[in-house]
């Protein structure tokens, strides 16, 4: 491999200065000088005779060269933890790592619990949990960076192909209400009384946001005739504003478990309305999944599911086939040790 004119050292600070913005910032970063991260930049930008960097801003701003070759070498990079992973688990198969996906709702109200009973049975495996926007979680799984995730949203129609998206589980969207609004001490309200509400919703622009409103659409609720009185960016804020009496929200179940059963929220019935959307697994199909994402499929997964959703789930390329196959075709070569 010397005759190739980087390292994977090279490619870590090339990442680590277009994340940072800085070759300062970069080296503090990988706990190295900033003269040797110059000097590993001259020489990559030497052994490929192109500049990787316009020098003239404050920033440290990529050329049309240092993007392409970024762009290759973040995949180099999550190639390489791949394998590294891949490997520890035919070493170890009780430790390992777990890089677990999720959209804001789930990632902040039903992966924490998953994650805990999964501890419970694998407490040497290290476990990850990256919550972010649909779209950044749909990205992190098809370029291999997450093992598998549960999103709310809609996966992005040019990541379509590439994913497996499994309908998982249904989640309910709850309309929740002050315990002393005048609404709370009926059983059941009407489509119409919803208009007539002060809301409390996330920003327009958010995911959420325009996941809930498409589910209330379905449900034959028009969300532009709801009276928006405040929007704040966070599901735990809506919360709060909504126990302290500043308005009514749509919320998901799962959100306000804790709050239902201390009595501070009341859970707002609306007469002949379930208002329900769908989460989705997703995962990457044709990357390898290792032990660890192999056993929370198999024994985390099911425990919150709508039946019936295993048999959408396509088994990953394993490492220990490709082995095996390897040593099927070059017998002279051995066959590789049990794992046990």
């Amino acid at each position: 491999m010397s005759d190739l004119p980087f390292t994977l050292d090279q490619l870590r600070i090339l990442k680590a200065i277009a994340a940072e913005g800085s070759f300062k910032r970069a080296a503090d970063s990988l706990y190295v000088s900033q003269p040797a991260v110059s000097l590993q930049v001259q020489n990559l930008e030497r052994q490929l005779d192109v500049p990787l960097f316009d020098r003239g801003g404050r920033r440290a701003q990529l050329t049309e060269a240092g993007h392409l070759l970024l762009s290759y070498g973040e995949k180099i990079l999550t190639l390489c933890q791949e394998t590294c992973r891949a490997i520890e688990d035919l070493q170890n198969l009780q430790g390992g790592t777990l890089i677990v996906g999720a959209s804001q709702t789930t990632g902040t109200y039903l992966l924490p619990r998953m994650i805990g009973l999964f501890r419970q049975s694998y407490p040497d495996v290290a476990v990850q949990l990256h919550v972010h926007s649909t779209r950044r979680t749909a990205w992190s799984v098809a370029n291999g960076q997450v093992d598998l995730a549960i999103i709310g949203g809609e996966v992005p129609s040019d990541l379509q192909d590439a994913l497996e998206i499994i309908p998982y589980a249904e989640d309910e969207l709850a309309l929740i209400l002050p315990v002393f609004h005048p609404l709370a001490k009926i059983p059941t309200i009407q489509r119409e009384d919803l208009y007539k509400l002060q809301f409390i919703a996330l920003d327009s622009q958010s995911t959420i946001r325009k996941v809930i409103d498409n589910v209330l659409i379905r449900a034959d609720i028009d969300p532009r005739r709801l009276k928006i009185e405040m929007e704040l960016n966070s599901i735990e804020a809506i919360k709060n504003a909504v126990q302290a009496g500043l308005g009514a929200a749509f919320v998901s179940l799962a959100a306000i478990e804790k709050e239902l059963q201390m009595g501070v929220l009341h859970n707002a019935h609306i007469e002949e309305v379930t208002i329900k959307r769908m989460l989705s697994v997703i995962v990457n199909p044709n990357r390898y999944r290792s032990k660890a994402a192999e056993a929370f499929s198999r024994e985390i997964l099911p425990q919150f599911a709508t039946p019936g959703w295993e048999k959408h789930l396509v088994q990953p390329p394993s490492l220990e086939t490709d082995v095996l196959k390897a040593a099927a075709a070059h017998p002279h070569r051995g066959t590789p040790a049990n794992g046990s």
